[in-house]
C-alpha cells in the first residue's frame, strides 16, 4: 500500500527556508550573528556571509570550538545560530553543549544540519540517528523537528524570541509542504493535528510527517480512523495531546531516529504515566549502515508500508 509520491517540482529543501529566515531576521536585530564550522554552503548561508560579512564567524571544522564560540558570543550580548552538520554539532561537541550551553543556560541557538540518515551514502559517521535522545537530558534545551518549510521558518522566529538555548533539527532531504489553515501558528512545545481520527493515532516529526499523513488518507480507504499528530517539540512535549492520543486506544510513533531515547521515548514516558495503551516505536534500531536516504527508509520499514503495518498491528493489540 502506498500513496502517490509528490513530484519534484513539490518538495523544498527545509535549509532554504532557515536560510532566508535568518537572512530577515538578521535585518531587524543586528544581535544576530552566525558561526559556522567550514559549513557555509552545507548550511545554505551564502546569502548571510554577502549580506552581513561582519557577523558570520567560520571556525573551521573544529566543532567544539564552535560552541565554544557561540556561548561567548551569547555572553557578550549577540544572538548566535550556530550551525553544522547535526552528527558533529552533537556528538562531536557534546560536552560543550553540556556545559557551554545547557549547564550555563545561555543564550545560544544550535542548528543541526543535514540530520538522521540524509548524508546516506557516507555512512554511519555521518548519520545522526542520536542527537535528539543526547540533548533530551538536558532539560532546559528546547528541541524542535520542523517538518516543512513552513514550520521551519516559524521554528527560527521562535527560537530567535525565546531566551534560553534552543536545538532546532533541520534536515536537507526535500518534504512537500503540509497542508493546515490559512491561520495556523507554531509555538513552542504545541503539536499540530493534521488529521483527525479515532482508531488509532500516528505520531510523528520532520521527515516522517508527510508520510504519516499520506499512510493516514490510504488507511481511511480501509475503514481505518489514523489521527495524525506532528509533534515538532521534542522538548517541551504537548503531553495534553499525547494524552488525547490515548483516547484512539493505539498509537504509533516514526521518526527518523533511533528507536531509544528520541521522540518515541518520550511519547511513551508519557503514555505510561497516563493512560498506558498498545503502543509502537518505528525509527531505527541500531547504527545504520551506508546506503541512501531512500533505501534505508525502504529497509528499516520507515515507508507507507511498513507504518500501515505498523498502524494495523497496533490497532489488533487493543483489549
Amino acid at each position: 500500500m502506498s500513496a502517490a509520491a509528490p513530484s519534484k517540482s513539490d518538495l523544498f529543501d527545509c535549509r532554504d527556508s532557515f536560510a532566508a529566515t535568518i537572512e530577515a531576521l538578521a535585518e531587524a536585530d543586528p544581535r544576530i550573528v552566525t558561526v559556522v564550522s567550514d559549513s557555509v554552503g552545507s548550511s545554505k548561508l551564502g546569502g548571510f556571509r554577502t549580506k552581513f560579512p561582519d557577523r558570520m564567524v567560520n571556525v573551521g571544522i573544529a566543532e567544539q570550538t564552535l560552541v565554544a564560540v557561540g556561548a561567548g558570543l551569547a555572553n557578550g550580548g549577540k544572538l548566535p545560530f550556530v550551525s553544522a552538520a547535526s552528527c558533529f554539532i552533537t556528538g562531536r561537541a557534546l560536552e560543550q553543549v553540556k556545559a557551554d550551553i545547557a549547564y550555563s543556560n545561555v543564550n545560544v541557538k544550535l542548528i543541526g544540519q543535514s540530520s538522521g540518515v540524509a548524508y546516506g551514502e557516507l555512512g554511519p559517521t555521518h548519520h545522526s540517528i542520536e542527537d535528539l535522545a543526547w540533548l533530551r537530558l538536558f532539560n532546559n534545551m528546547k528541541l524542535i523537528v520542523p517538518a516543512d518549510p513552513w514550520q521551519t521558518a516559524e521554528a527560527i522566529k521562535a527560537a530567535a524570541a525565546y531566551d534560553g538555548p534552543v536545538f532546532v533539527r533541520v534536515s536537507r532531504m526535500a518534504v512537500p509542504a503540509l497542508e493546515r489553515p490559512a491561520n495556523a501558528v507554531f509555538e513552542i512545545g504545541m503539536a499540530e493535528t493534521l488529521i483527525e481520527g479515532v482508531d488509532a493515532t500516528i505520531i510523528a516529526n520532520g521527515t516522517m510527517v508527510h508520510r504519516a499523513v499520506a499512510v493516514a488518507k490510504a488507511l481511511a480507504a480501509e475503514g481505518i480512523s489514523a489521527r495524525v499528530v506532528n509533534m515538532a517539540t521534542v522538548n517541551p512535549l504537548d503531553e495534553a495531546a499525547i494524552a488525547a492520543a490515548t483516547e484512539t486506544g493505539a498509537i504509533v510513533t516514526v521518526e527518523e531516529h533511533s528507536v531509544r531515547g528520541g521522540l518515541g521515548g518520550a511519547v511513551a514516558e508519557v503514555v505510561v504515566g497516563t493512560n498506558p495503551v498498545p503502543m509502537r516505536i518505528l525509527g531505527f534500531p541500531g547504527f545504520v549502515p551506508t546506503g541512501s536516504a531512500d533505501w534505508l527508509f525502504d529497509h528499516f520499514g520507515l515507508n507507507d508500508a511498513g507504518i500501515a503495518d505498523a498502524v494495523r498491528q497496533t490497532i489488533a493489540r487493543k483489549k
